[in-house]
């Protein structure tokens, strides 16, 4: 028997709950991991609520970042053995596979070796924050040398990511916060430029850090109503890319101004490239192997580092789960298994 964290109703994070249950054997093409440790994000809060791109099927369990060793495999698996420290992301649909509790049945192709010079609990952050940037700045932002980018919410565990990978690629990147509280720990995560936007003038100051252009690119998981800004201070061609919506508020869009500039306005989720059956969208094998790559020899030389906030334990799942709510954290939240 293994622990599981499963959930029999929609709800807040008290519906999560955590039971024993037999442990499965792989079937064909999927491999059992042993679970070390699982990375948290916003994907998991949204489809415990019913809010996400994808419902569940209850009971449930969810999560698509977790690193382990790998203690069985299916027939056909011939990229992964019994033995193997990997781990896993958004290479799949949760309500198919997850990766909440002591033991995890996930697809081999969906889960990747790592470095040997990064802990357990930082590869079990990895494939979705690294991932989901580079895709946007790659193959849809097109972002060179020298642009500048900016990542909003740049204290979320993506926004770091966003802020090590544009520097590894040699953009400059201007990261937004709401509060000083978090403003030395971006300059600390190598933010070029850092903008409390309760306390200044979003606009004003990137036509000051740009000397009036405004950025190619940005990098927005909120939309709603600071969508206008956004477009606002964006250059002529520039990219918009929204991977989130933190905001609830209605998103307004300036379409004269857009057009004048002939932005490019970008709804973009990670799956589009690693590929989600449920969500009708099939794997780009040629991204994700040049992704992952890039993102394994970032990882190898530590110009990406994750940034872990702060452990739970899995029996505290349900903390886990309301602090991510909270909004307090400063990169990513991880169970220890």
């Amino acid at each position: 028997m293994v622990k599981v964290v499963r959930f029999h109703e929609l709800g807040d994070a008290n519906v999560l709950k955590l039971e024993e249950m037999p442990a499965c054997e792989p079937g064909k093409g999927e491999i059992r991991l042993k679970v070390e440790a699982i990375g948290l994000n916003r994907a998991e809060v949204l489809f415990r609520e019913g809010n996400y791109v994808e419902q569940p099927n209850l009971p449930s369990s969810l999560g698509y970042e977790a690193a382990g060793t790998v203690e069985a495999v299916g027939e056909g698996v011939t990229n992964l053995k019994v033995g193997d420290r990997v781990s896993t992301g958004p290479f799949f649909s949760m309500r198919e596979y997850n990766v909440y509790g002591e033991s995890a049945i996930v697809p081999a192709n969906g889960a990747f070796a790592y470095p040997e010079n990064i802990s357990p609990i930082e590869a079990s952050t990895i494939w979705i924050q690294y991932l989901t940037t580079y895709f946007a700045f790659v193959d849809i932002g097109k972002l060179q040398p020298n642009q500048h980018v900016l990542i909003t919410a740049a204290s979320s565990s993506t926004g770091y990511a966003a802020i090590q990978l544009a520097k590894m690629m040699g953009a400059v990147t201007i990261a937004t916060t709401r509060t000083q509280a978090k403003r030395q720990n971006l300059i600390d995560a190598g933010a070029d430029h850092v903008i409390v936007t309760n306390d200044e003038d979003l606009v004003a100051r990137v036509k000051e850090i740009t000397q009036g252009r405004g950025v190619e690119l940005v990098y927005d998981p909120i939309a709603g109503d600071t969508l206008a800004q956004l477009v606002e201070i964006t250059a002529p061609r520039a990219t918009i890319v929204i991977y989130g919506i933190l905001s609830t508020k209605p998103a307004i869009l300036p379409v004269l101004t857009a057009i004048t500039k002939t932005l490019r306005i970008a709804i973009y989720a990670v799956f589009e490239f690693t590929g989600n059956n449920e969500l009708g969208f099939a794997r780009n094998e040629e991204a994700v192997d040049r992704g992952t790559k890039y993102i394994y020899q970032g990882l190898a030389s530590r110009q990406l580092k994750p940034i872990i906030d702060r452990t739970f334990g899995l029996d505290e799942i349900v903390e886990a789960h309301r602090y991510m709510e909270s909004n307090q954290h400063n990169g990513k939240i991880v169970v220890t298994v």
